[in-house]
């Protein structure tokens, strides 16, 4: 059963928005029943980003690692806790990056004797038929400490994994570097090495074949570091068309300049220099992303970066969420800057990133995102001022109205639960309206001939004082107009009904946000 990996293979696969880590809309049992890899393919796709939605995952995780075993995508993250808190790690994994099994405890510090906290940063690979687990724990700060890097091992991907050493694999500090953050990568060669590395320093080992014990390099020596500029953690390696890449972290990890950059060698131990960063916060999506992993769509030439970042209106530092985007590379093997875009088709039939106000209730299922009466508010943790914002928008009654709030601040306040902008439709009248104290008031409108269950996609552009309303495929704009009251805030979904009414209002489906070159829409 050899593992696919990214690094491995040559051609490849808010805040208070998120709910509590056992709110999955599928959660597993405490217990799950083991998974059958073997008949499954995962999906050849091209997304853009994780067109359900991020984060892709319910709860607060960090450091994701993802691996491909037997056919079916695994990500391993931290549980992102207090350090004292951190004595378990789940793991996810799914067929087609979009619906996703939570997977509980497939490590539980319980089973390593020596660790007792901050158990962090797993690094999974299979071999032979066995899978791997590399973890820290402990946060050791001296070598006086017990803790550094273990190794856990089991008969399946989604374990339970079973401390393989009974004892640190590295526990003391080598060139400098905290026995942190560590990655596992197997060449094609068979030699396997382990990347890791904090307090400013990286190392680079071998491992053995039996991937529990440290192997020597060509001149006898056992840990080289590789340390390069502006490193801080977050070590991880893969391999595309011969080149070698190691990616690292940059910053702190509780701040807004936690980044990721790179480097390309034609060896695995390198040299290393840095070429660039490469994933970096954006003011108006989310802050801190960093400690990134990366897979390669198998057979393809398709990549994707995974990370943890802190969506915009949360400032505990444990407070992060797993992502992923897409990555791509320039003809001579560097990579893109990565964006981080916001999309959500609801494939996955959840609204994690989506928080609700207002007294209507709102559902996601059928690939949809259902607002019923009274009518209400949902909105996403962002903070676009220029944009291009779309949604299809499909009206479930003659009475209904939908739209597009933006720059949306205040929330939850007054009547229409915020102020800002929003861009309506009802059956036969297309409004774009300013929020002021909650109230709405009318800046244009025009009218239309809409069916219900008419499905219609509404675009909205800002840039400036200037707000242009688009409707389907028209090139020219619907309506137009100058405003400068509102300049920046959340992007939400909008739904109200007449007095009494019951039921679906509108359902809301293929939402796309970003600046007014680069989104779609």
């Amino acid at each position: 059963m050899p593992a696919l990996r990214a690094l491995a293979a040559a051609l490849s696969l808010a805040a208070p928005l998120l709910l509590p880590a056992t709110s999955l809309a599928n959660p597993a049992p405490a217990h799950p029943t083991p998974v059958d890899t073997t008949a499954v393919a995962p999906a050849a796709v091209d997304l853009t980003t994780a067109e359900a939605g991020n984060p892709f995952v319910d709860g607060w995780y960090a450091d994701p690692d993802i691996v491909v075993y037997d056919d079916r995508y695994w990500v391993f993250p931290t549980t992102s806790r207090g350090y004292d808190e951190q004595t378990f790690m789940d793991a996810f994994s799914s067929t087609d990056l979009v619906h996703w099994t939570r997977h509980e405890r497939v490590l539980d510090i319980a089973d390593i004797s020596w660790a007792r906290r901050a158990l962090w940063a797993p690094a999974p690979i299979e071999r032979d038929g066995r899978y791997y687990l590399y973890f820290g724990a402990n946060d050791i700060q001296s070598d006086d400490e017990l803790g550094g890097i273990g190794v856990a091992v089991a008969d399946r991907p989604e374990g339970p994994y079973r401390d393989a050493v009974g004892a640190p694999l590295i526990d003391a500090f080598h060139n400098g570097a905290q026995p942190i953050d560590q990655d596992v990568f197997l060449d094609d060669d068979g030699q396997a090495y382990l990347y890791y590395g904090g307090h400013g320093h990286a190392n680079v080992v071998r491992l053995n074949e039996d991937m529990t014990s440290l192997g020597q390099f060509e001149d006898g020596s056992t840990f080289r570091e590789i340390t390069p500029e502006n490193y801080t953690e977050g070590s991880f390696m893969f391999r595309r068309d011969g080149t070698y890449y190691l990616m690292w972290s940059e910053g702190g990890w509780t701040g807004p300049d936690y980044s990721v950059s790179y480097a390309m060698s034609d060896s695995p131990t390198g040299p290393f220099e840095r070429i660039d960063r490469v994933l970096e916060q954006d003011q108006a999506v989310a802050r801190g992303s960093g400690h990134n992993s990366v897979v390669n769509v198998p057979g393809t030439d398709i990549w994707y970066v995974f990370y943890h970042r802190r969506p915009l209106s949360e400032t505990d530092g444990n407070h992060r969420a797993l992502a992923y985007d897409r990555m791509y590379f320039n003809p001579d093997g560097t990579i893109q800057p990565i964006e981080m875009l916001v999309r959500d088709n609801f494939d996955d039939d959840n609204a994690i990133g989506w928080r609700a106000w207002g007294e209507g209730g709102w559902t996601a299922a059928d690939g949809g995102y259902t607002g019923a009466a009274p009518g209400g508010l949902s909105t996403q943790d962002t903070a676009f001022g220029d944009l291009d914002y779309a949604a299809d928008i499909t009206l479930a009654t003659a009475e209904a109205e939908a739209g597009l709030a933006f720059r949306a601040t205040q929330l939850g306040s007054g009547a229409e639960r915020f102020d800002g902008y929003h861009a309506t439709l009802t059956t036969d009248r297309l409004t774009l309206a300013r929020v002021t104290g909650g109230e709405s008031v009318e800046l244009t409108s025009a009218p239309v001939e809409l069916a219900p269950g008419e499905t219609v996609r509404l675009r909205v552009t800002a840039v400036g004082d200037r707000l242009a309303v688009h409707l389907g495929d028209q090139a020219e704009p619907s309506l137009t107009a100058t405003d400068a009251e509102h300049t920046t805030g959340a992007n939400g979904l909008r739904t109200a009904g007449p007095d009494g009414a019951d039921g679906a209002l509108a359902t809301f489906d293929n939402v796309a946000i970003g600046d007014p070159e680069g989104a779609d829409g």
